[in-house]
Formats: C-alpha cells, structure tokens, sequence
C-alpha cells in the first residue's frame, strides 16, 4: 500500500512552509487533482483553477501564498518542489542485481555485484562498471568503455568503444553513444571516410533522450557535460561540446565542432552549424536557425524561407541590418514630411 505523507513531512523533508496540513498519497494536474493528492501552481494566471481545484493540497510560490484557503506548501520554486515530491511518491523499481544467463560479457570486463545486467546485454572486453549500474535488456557496451555508480541504460543502449559515461546517468532506449561523426574528404569523385579516433566523454547526472545520437570526436572528444539534459531524436556531431547544465529539447541538430556554453535553453528542431561557439547562459527559441556564433547571452530567435543560395546570401545579409533601414527611413520619412511643409505643399 502506498504510503501516507503529511504535508509537515514533506516540508521536514524538502524545506519550504506549511499552511494547514493534508494527507498526501499522490500528484495530479490542478483540474484533475482530488482526495489526497497534491498540485502545484506557478503563475497568477492558473488563479481561476486554484478556485475550482479540489486537490488536497497545493503547492504556491511566496505571491500566491494567501490565493487559495486550501492546505498548502509555499517556497521559491513550486516547480522543483513538485518535482521532488512526484519523484518521493513514485519511485522507480530497482531492478535485482546479477547478471541474467543470457547476457555475453566478457571475461576482462569489470561488472561489480551490486549491478543488474539485463537479457541478452553484450559486454566488451576491458569495459569498467560503477557499482548499482542497471544496464538493461538488449544493450551493447563496447571494449573498453567505462560506465559510473548508479548509472540507467534502458534497453536497447549501444555504447561503442572507450567511450565514458558518468555517474548517475540515464540513457534511454535507442540512444547511440560513440558512432563515427560524419568525417568525410572528396577524392577523384569519390567520398573517402576519415577514421573517427576520438571518444564521446559524458559527465555525471546526465539525461539523453530516447534515439538520441551522440557522435565520438574526429580526433579529440566529444564532451557532454555534467547535468546536460538532452530530449528525444537529438543529433550531436563529432567534436562538439556541451557546457554543463544545458538542456536541449527534441529533433535538435549540432554539426561538428561547436561548442555550446554551461546553463543554456536550447528549444526543439534547432539547427546549429557548425565550428559555432554558443555563449553561456544563451536561450534559442524552437526552430531557429544558427549560422553565427553568439558570442553575448540572451534570447535569439530566427529562421529564413529557403531560396536560391546565392539570392539567400544577399538576403540575409541584408535582413541582419533590417533594424537599421528602418530607422533610417523614418528618418527620411521625418525630413520629407519637414520638407514638404516648409515648402506649402503639405
């Protein structure tokens, strides 16, 4: 049976105040919120459905504290909060450790027995596993890889060889970590393939996406940092660098050798060209388009209809001073108007 918590329990537990107390057994939406269940409210404009929510309890930031007459928590980051309380009423299973009979690992291979190695998992030689590690079902783990303590692979994971994987990271199902960058040289009408000798380095308490790829660098690595968050179907070229605590969201695209700075908000289907330095702290806006490094933090938005390319060139360049035109014919349009009735014609 699932276990009651008090609202004082809670707030002992995470921080924040209690206002009246509740017995909490789960989390739901504030429309759908009813008898022992706790939501949450970030913003004025949800006041309406505070008013008609019958959840047990709410969780308000310091301007909402006196919005509701229902038990609640109030704190700085409602959001947080709620996380960590959805994250206490519904705990993940823990798979049992062992390594299942089907699994192939390789006797050089350092698998603790703390770890569940799930069916059918192949493990390469000289490959390295942190304690609590759960690798399940259908995963392949290259030679000489090395995974960190408490570490999640969901099924079906391919990691390919000596590439590093941080503690407490969880890769979902279909994620491609170490495959060869698109490295390519054109010889004589033909493609010839330049051999891809670097690693994809990832940082602890990472989170990638289901069928995210991650590319190994050209000749150095790719590196990932700690805290990344990266959503669904994200393409990561060779060589690029993501600071820490980035989140990036789905059927985004970065071509080789950018770097990406700590703490940026990156929005879904993005496409970033490559050999791009992002400064830190940069949020860009769903869809854009980034063909020039940003080198000052702020929010940037942007994409152009495609064309001709010669046509698109002239264009943009001309788009980029856009701001200025204008200003300029205002000016021009300011003196015309002077003009014309100074002469008597207006």
């Amino acid at each position: 049976m699932r276990k009651v918590w008090r609202l004082s329990e809670l707030v002992e537990r995470f921080g924040g105040r209690a206002i009246g107390e509740a017995d909490i057994r789960q989390v739901a939406p504030i429309e759908r919120a009813g008898i022992a269940e706790l939501t949450f409210v970030t913003h004025p404009r949800y006041r309406r459905e505070l008013e008609l929510t019958k959840a047990a309890a709410v969780i308000l930031n310091e301007a909402l504290h006196d919005a509701t007459a229902l038990p609640r928590i109030v704190c700085a980051n409602p959001a947080a909060y709620f996380a960590r309380v959805v994250a206490l009423l519904n705990p993940e299973p823990t798979p049992r450790p062992g390594i299942d009979p089907s699994a192939a690992v390789h006797p050089t291979a350092t698998v603790p027995t703390s770890a569940h190695v799930g069916a059918h998992v192949c493990i390469g030689a000289d490959v390295a596993i942190g304690e609590h590690a759960i690798i399940e079902a259908g995963c392949v783990i290259g030679d000489g890889a090395a995974l960190g303590a408490d570490i999640h692979l969901y099924p079906n994971v391919t990691i390919y060889h000596g590439c590093d994987i941080g503690a407490r990271a969880i890769l979902h199902s279909g994620v491609v970590i170490g495959a060869d960058g698109f490295g390519l040289a054109f010889e004589d009408g033909r493609w010839l393939k330049i051999p891809q000798i670097g690693r994809v380095v990832i940082g602890a308490d990472v989170e990638i996406g289901a069928n995210t790829t991650v590319d190994r660098g050209a000749m150095d690595d790719t590196v990932i940092g700690e805290g990344v968050k990266l959503d669904n179907q994200i393409q990561v070229g060779h060589n690029v660098r993501i600071g820490a605590h980035t989140a990036i969201a789905a059927c985004t695209g970065i071509a080789g050798s950018t770097t990406v700075g700590r703490q940026c908000r990156i929005g879904g289907a993005v496409r970033i060209h490559g050999h791009l330095t992002i400064a830190d702290g940069t949020e860009i806006s769903a869809t854009s388009v980034i063909t020039k490094s940003i080198d000052v933090a702020g929010v940037y938005t942007g994409f152009y209809p495609f064309e001709a390319h010669r046509d698109w060139l002239k264009n943009a360049a001309h788009l980029r001073h856009l701001n200025e035109l204008v200003k300029k014919i205002y000016e021009l349009e300011k003196r015309v108007d002077h003009l014309q009735r100074h002469s008597g014609q207006k």
